[in-house]
């Protein structure tokens, strides 16, 4: 049996990986020149950035995360997590609720005042459970901690009203411990996320080492360059053709966007069209600064939820791996999300690289002077936004693709906000289950 997958973003190399190690037959099929999707890295001049985003290596699941440093070999390295927020020009740790002292003490008060409140109606009953995810702020955390922090960030990132969202992603978020956060208002040390506070990456290349490592094994079974145009079943094959060449498959997976698939198929019903073009997301812009002075500051990542600074997360990749800057430099990496037709959407390139290099000035993150480059990349597919009519839209899809008989695998086939030990593990229980 030949079985044809489209993509070679984490999902597909993994999924090919899989396939290999069982013995299967199969054929990726990537529209890029290269392969990776998000985990993609680039080399400019000795600077290593990761620009489809910063990426780290953790899980909660072991099995995941010890494959992922597994198949590094010796190319890796292993951190702690050294993460803040930055709050009216405090750096306050990360999570927010497990740094409440670092705030100004009106601040720290407000946050802890309506975390127990808030504790104490919901143990009356006296609260609705949440119905969105602004509720479920307020719900999860009280008053001072959503409004400070939560809500405004989210609202940057996502760009879509908080109203409007499903509880469906923010429901993995852990009811923070009341003893935690009376010892976070009280500077008495204590750390949230626990599965994050150690994490792993790459001594060298970037990110994109682990989906070449992944990619190593089955590499001649890729074919890159070729954008899938149309799809058609003849009999029992799928035929999956450019345009200009076509190739012929006993089963068809994808790992491709939805609203990409969609484009080439015939005759697909219109209530299923209408949900693909109903499905929202985001699309995302970084900005890699190479910096020339060896160390900034010590920090892993940091969060920004001010409104008038363009980015809403900074990475520092030298402070993951000496070995992505040259030496005696060192280099930030912004993210920065937008949606399709508004105003940073329209902005241009040089505008946002000066924008997002003069704002982390001013904040005094980095100082322009010792800026040595400067390079900017965007991506259409970034992050699955969770509306109100999310699961209902995926089930029309889903039975869709279930009847024509697709299988769909991956972030953004299976439109799920899924991390990267998330979508190895997707691929693998779908070989066993599917495949075995």
């Amino acid at each position: 049996m030949k079985i044809g997958i489209l993509g070679s973003g984490l999902a597909g190399l993994s999924l090919g990986y899989f396939l290999h190690q069982k013995g299967h037959d199969f054929m990726i099929l990537e529209k890029n020149p290269e392969t990776s999707g998000l985990l993609k890295s680039v080399n400019i001049d000795g600077f290593i950035f990761d620009v489809g985003g910063s990426h780290i290596i953790f899980s909660k699941d072991k099995e995941m995360l010890n494959l992922m440093v597994s198949v590094l070999g010796d190319n890796v390295v292993r951190n702690r997590r050294n993460t803040k927020i930055l709050y009216k020009g405090h750096y306050v740790k990360y999570p927010f609720e497990n740094g409440l002292a670092d705030l100004p003490k009106e601040d720290n008060f407000e946050c802890l005042y309506y975390f127990v409140k808030n504790l104490i109606e919901k143990e009356k009953g006296l609260l609705n459970p949440p119905t969105n995810m602004k509720e479920f702020f307020y719900y999860t955390f009280g008053k001072g901690i959503a409004e400070k922090y939560l809500i405004p960030y989210n609202e940057k990132i996502w760009k879509f009203p908080l109203e409007e969202m499903s509880t469906v992603w923010v429901e993995k978020i852990p009811q923070p411990p009341v003893e935690d956060i009376i010892k976070s208002s009280l500077a008495i040390s204590t750390e949230g996320y626990t599965h994050q506070l150690y994490f792993y990456y790459p001594k060298f290349g970037g990110i994109q080492s682990l989906a070449k490592a992944f990619e190593d094994p089955i590499r001649d079974k890729i074919v890159t360059g070729f954008e899938v145009k149309r799809i058609k079943k003849e009999g029992q094959k799928w035929i999956v053709s450019n345009g200009k060449e076509e190739f012929e498959f006993d089963k068809l997976i994808s790992t491709i966007p939805l609203q990409e698939l969609i484009k080439a198929l015939d005759d697909v019903p219109e209530k299923v069209t209408e949900a693909v073009n109903n499905l929202k997301f985001n699309s995302l812009i970084t900005v890699g600064i190479g910096i020339d002075k060896s160390k900034i500051n010590d920090f892993s990542w940091l969060y920004i939820p001010d409104k008038d600074v363009l980015t809403h997360r900074v990475s520092f990749p030298s402070n993951y791996s000496p070995n992505v800057a040259p030496e005696g430099k060192s280099s930030a990496l912004a993210e920065i999300t937008y949606r399709e037709g508004d105003e940073i959407s329209k902005m241009k390139d040089r505008d946002i690289v000066e924008k997002t290099v003069d704002d982390l000035d001013r904040l005094g993150i980095i100082n322009k002077e010792d800026v040595a480059l400067a390079t900017i990349y965007r991506f259409k597919y970034a992050y699955v936004i969770y509306d109100l009519n999310y699961k209902e839209n995926l089930k029309t899809i889903f039975d869709y693709f279930n009847k024509i008989g697709i299988d769909l695998v991956g972030r953004f086939a299976k439109w799920a906000y899924l991390n990267m030990d998330s979508v190895i593990r997707e691929t693998k229980d779908y070989v066993k289950r599917s495949l075995p």
